[in-house]
């Protein structure tokens, strides 16, 4: 390591569709465990989280079931057991089975659901995806220690005026687990992100790189602190961060999109400018903001960004199953 300067109708009361949920370790009965999560939780094996917002919401279909799989597969193909993140009938469901991953990926219905939103969506019975806040929180909570995503929210560019913060970040600072990403949304405020990751006391490493990645860009402009070069490395730090006591927080490891594979940079930023504008212009703000962004960025790019947002999922899903592999082959808890 180098220091470097569809909401569901069912008319089933909750409590009654709560009693058929498993219940391993004291967990609530109200998240359920696939059967291979919970025998490679049981066991120690490793197990690696996936949240689902990015499959209801965040691509296009039919790519939305083509890339499930992929990461799946990415997360097999490394050693671990997938366990993607979902509430279905409103049950919390970690591992989801061919059906339920494509009830998510049709994306009918299926809502966004942040740490906030989870006690409404099982006391309702409604269907939704994950956001990293909430799969974060969830895999915390059952026990699985490595988790792999796209990009991280964070603090918005109108930020000052808006209060427009992610719920992930205050996520990340009360749930112990490793985060493989590929930085922060570009449309975002990268440096205050940064700031807000320090403060939050959240650990922050670049793989194999001293510059924070920005998503769908190698390079976001900013440095990173420190630099691990291999998943035995990162798996070192995750252990040394519990010995320590330093309470719940996460370690995020950033994993930059490889630069054969990135969005053309100037592309982007132009593209990003004008989307700026334009919302502007029309009131989007808000919840709405990210959507409007990163819709404009696929359409005006020519599915470029798709590529790439494909390209970096796949590469975070395999590097946090080898993660997750070199953790629990080590004697002492992940986090």
């Amino acid at each position: 390591m180098r220091r470097r300067g569809r909401p569901a109708t069912t008319g089933t009361p909750a409590r009654e569709r709560a009693g058929t949920c498993l219940t391993v370790g004291g967990v609530t009965d109200l998240i359920r465990l696939a059967p291979e999560v919970a025998a490679a939780v049981a066991a120690g094996r490793p197990v690696v989280a996936l949240e689902s917002t990015l499959l209801a919401h965040g691509l296009p279909r039919p790519d939305s079931a083509r890339v499930a799989a992929g990461v799946e597969a990415a997360v097999r193909a490394a050693g671990a057991v997938p366990a993607t993140v979902a509430v279905l009938d409103g049950v919390v469901r970690v591992g989801l089975d061919e059906p339920g991953l494509a009830r998510i990926t049709a994306g009918d219905g299926v809502r966004k659901l942040s740490v906030r939103d989870l006690p409404a969506a099982v006391a309702t019975g409604a269907d939704g995806a994950t956001t990293v806040a909430a799969t974060a929180v969830v895999a915390a909570r059952v026990g699985i220690r490595v988790f792999a995503t796209g990009g991280l929210g964070g603090v918005h560019r109108d930020a000052r005026e808006t209060y427009d913060e992610s719920a992930d970040l205050a996520a990340l600072a009360r749930a112990p687990v490793a985060v493989v990403c590929s930085g922060v949304k570009s449309i975002l405020d990268v440096g205050a992100t940064l700031e807000r990751l320090e403060t939050l006391s959240v650990t922050v490493l670049g793989y194999r790189t001293g510059r924070f990645p920005g998503f769908y860009l190698t390079d976001s402009g900013h440095p990173v602190e420190w630099q691990v070069d291999t998943p035995d490395g990162v798996a070192a730090v995750l252990a040394a961060r519990d010995r320590l006591g330093l309470g719940p927080a996460a370690v995020v490891v950033a994993n930059p999109v490889p630069p054969d594979r990135q969005l053309d940079p100037a592309l982007h930023d132009r593209v990003l400018r004008a989307a700026l504008a334009d919302a502007g212009a029309a009131g989007v703000h808000g919840a709405a903001l990210t959507p409007f962004l990163l819709d404009r960025l696929h359409r005006a790019t020519a599915g470029a960004s798709l590529a790439a947002n494909v390209a970096l999922v796949l590469g975070n899903a395999e590097l946090a199953g080898r993660i997750a592999v070199a953790a629990a082959a080590s004697a002492t808890p992940v986090v």
